[in-house]
């Protein structure tokens, strides 16, 4: 009996070998597909008023997402299949659009992340949620945005891609203003929705451009052609810069970054589950998957890694000034959107994939951390908090090791993965000869201590001291607490997937021609030292200020009081769209168009319908009333008249016919004679 189960298996393993799961991946991003119907139209009436669905879907999504990833990591080929949407013209000039897959190890990575961050998301929302007004509409739109991000990924061609891109768009406009009676958060919903259709404006130029130069909208024939130089590199660099500009928007990168920190007004789980996992790392999966194109096209991954160099700085700069626990882990998501591109920019493909994937689960993580400490405490400001250590010992541990990772202490998940970031543009650097790579490195290492710093003040302010709040904060309970260590035993584990030399990651992860390089004393042991060594001051340094109370600086008092305010007021980047862009369009340009609509649009409508009644009453009062209506009228009364005529001929009298027939001879007859 154990021979005939372990032959089985091993039928099964076979199977799996040959590829046979992996054909069928379409599945994946069907089930939330399928769910967001059914709880939209029954969820109401539904146990969990919908909930058990949105759970269901997403967790077999996550299964059949982890075995195609096993199984591709057990030797099955990738596949990319498709059939034709419709057609414009014939032969080699047609226009041709596709719905299809390109499954390979990138697009299994994204699975398995966007439907395990969703699945606990989904578990921690039914308390966190639990009294909501608009639950069901909330569960129904989770799963729509899981399809989306999924449907993204799958993608193997762009118009595909930007259905689901701008499906998520849409999505998380729905979720940041979920509570849109707060005008706040509808005008954040709305902000971050108009920021990122900026650069969803070049993308869409950028899907043009390569069509152009390309003759396809297939990801692979475009990477293909990019690599054998049958697109010119001018035609690659347009296209490619203006991808980029989508990946800007949505990745928040310089300078339309400002929507995430705002974003921050949706309930925390969709923090977590779009601006620590999915969403915002389409940009990042956008560049990863045209990366051949990126790497042909001119300048065009030098302009990357300037602009993640950017944002990764201003952003961790800005998270030191924060006092909502939010928007410091949002800053701080910014700035590490900004890692991960800046390794794209830089050539460290593998790298950056790696920190899209670790930085998943600890930011993840603290995004649901904070959201149990806001459920607790009632405010998200970290005024409010102060030594709930000891009132919520679980989500206190947990967010300790969030942090640590966060900050790269070893030998958490975020150490690994950052390391090999700044190792990667050093290389550029010293041996690549590229100026970005020295821009990249050194920037990093400053972030580096800049997160060590921020997230330091954040857990004193939050976790040590009195407790400043009112009321009494209490732990949460087990429906939030066991998505919390799940991410804090990932946090502290997949990070050994990508040690250097050993670790299976690089081999999952790549492109064709990125270099693997070996052992280095310098590259594996120095440089990771010395990174750590900055975290671990600027913790010291944190310690000190913010629990010990050393190292106080009156700021506002000192010569540098102007830079402070600066920081404070975001470098004044949103006051420069709003008086520089919005009001514009608000008030001359909108009023304007308002002017114009009303006066002469609405002028032209309605003088064309005063018009066209004044014309309808002629046509009534004479053409119909006088000229139709008396013809048919008039018929009638000649016909009753003749009828009159005629009754009195047809009398029924029979002396009366007998004399008019003989009248009537008497005239036939004296006629005929005159003839």
């Amino acid at each position: 009996m154990s021979q005939e189960l372990l032959f089985a298996v091993e039928e099964v393993a076979s199977v799996a070998r040959e590829g046979f799961i992996t054909n069928f991946m379409w599945l994946v991003p069907l089930l939330p597909f399928l769910s967001f119907f059914v709880i939209l139209f029954f969820g109401k009436k539904l146990p969990g008023k919908g909930h058990s669905i949105g759970l269901f879907a997403v967790a077999a999504a996550f299964v059949i997402s982890l075995i195609g990833f096993i199984d591709l990591a057990s030797g099955a080929e990738t596949v990319e299949k498709s059939f034709t949407w419709f057609q414009f013209g014939d032969g080699g000039e047609s226009l041709k659009l596709e719905l299809g897959m390109n499954y390979d190890f990138l697009a299994a990575l994204m699975f398995v992340v966007v439907t395990f961050i969703s699945l606990l998301v989904q578990i921690y929302s039914t308390s966190y949620m639990h009294d909501d007004s608009r639950y069901t509409w909330f569960y129904a739109v989770l799963s729509l945005f899981t399809c989306s991000m999924l449907f993204l990924v799958i993608a193997n061609n762009l118009i595909q891609m930007i259905v689901g891109w701008e499906g998520v768009g849409v999505c998380s406009y729905f979720l940041i203003g979920h509570f849109w009676e707060e005008k706040p958060n509808s005008s954040a919903a709305m902000k971050a929705f108009l920021t990122t259709r900026v650069g969803d404006t070049g993308f869409m130029f950028g899907i043009f451009a390569l069509f152009f130069a390309g003759r396809t909208f297939n990801i692979t024939e475009l990477n293909h052609a990019a690599e054998t130089a049958s697109i010119s590199e001018g035609w690659l660099t347009a296209g490619a810069l203006l991808l980029f500009c989508g990946a800007v928007g949505k990745s928040a990168q310089f300078p339309l970054h400002v929507w995430l920190p705002d974003a921050m007004a949706g309930p925390t789980p969709v923090s977590a589950l779009i601006h620590a996992a999915t969403m915002v790392v389409a940009g990042i999966y956008l560049v990863a998957r045209m990366f051949i194109v990126f790497e042909h096209a001119g300048i065009a991954l030098d302009v990357v890694a300037i602009v993640a160099s950017i944002t990764m700085l201003i952003a961790a700069v800005l998270a030191l000034v924060q006092d909502d626990i939010k928007k410091v882990l949002a800053y701080s998501t910014v700035s590490q959107l900004g890692y991960m591109m800046a390794a794209l920019g830089v050539g460290a493909y593998t790298a950056g994939i790696f920190h899209l994937f670790t930085h998943a689960m600890f930011k993840a993580l603290l995004f649901l951390g904070s959201g149990s400490l806001i459920h607790a405490v009632h405010s998200n400001n970290m005024s409010d908090m102060g030594g709930l250590r000891k009132y919520m010992p679980h989500t206190f541990k947990t967010f300790i090791i969030g942090s640590l990772a966060l900050a790269g202490i070893f030998p958490l998940a975020g150490f690994w993965s950052k390391d090999e970031i700044l190792g990667g543009a050093l290389r550029a650097g010293l041996d690549g000869g590229r100026f970005v790579g020295w821009v990249v490195f050194i920037t990093g290492m400053i972030v580096a201590f800049l997160t060590a710093f921020y997230m330091t003040r954040a857990c004193v302010k939050t976790f040590w001291g009195e407790y400043r709040g009112h009321g009494q904060p209490h732990e949460s309970d087990g429906a939030m607490v066991t998505p919390l260590w799940v991410l804090a035993i990932l946090s502290c584990t997949v990070g050994f997937l990508g040690i250097p030399v050993i670790g299976v990651f690089a081999d999952w992860i790549f492109v064709p021609g990125e270099e693997h390089y070996g052992f280095s004393t310098f590259y594996n042991l120095v440089l990771p030292a010395v990174s750590v060594g900055l975290a671990l001051s600027a913790i010291w340094l944190g310690w000190q200020m913010y629990a010990k109370d050393r190292f106080k600086v009156d700021i506002l008092s000192s010569p540098f009081a102007w830079v402070y305010r600066f920081v404070e007021n975001k470098y004044y980047l949103d006051d420069i769209y709003l008086r520089g862009v919005v009001k514009p369009i608000q008030y001359p340009i909108a009023r304007a168009s308002n002017w114009f609509n009303q006066k002469v649009i609405d002028g032209i409508v309605n003088g064309a319908a005063a018009g066209s009644v004044k014309q309808g009453r002629w046509v009534y009062k004479y053409l119909d009333q006088k000229g139709i209506d008396g013809v048919i009228n008039g018929s009638a009364g000649l016909t009753g008249s003749t009828g009159g005529l005629l009754r009195y001929i047809q009398s029924g009298n029979v002396q009366r016919y007998a004399a008019v027939l003989f009248v009537s001879i008497a005239v036939f007859v004296a006629l005929f004679a005159i003839v």
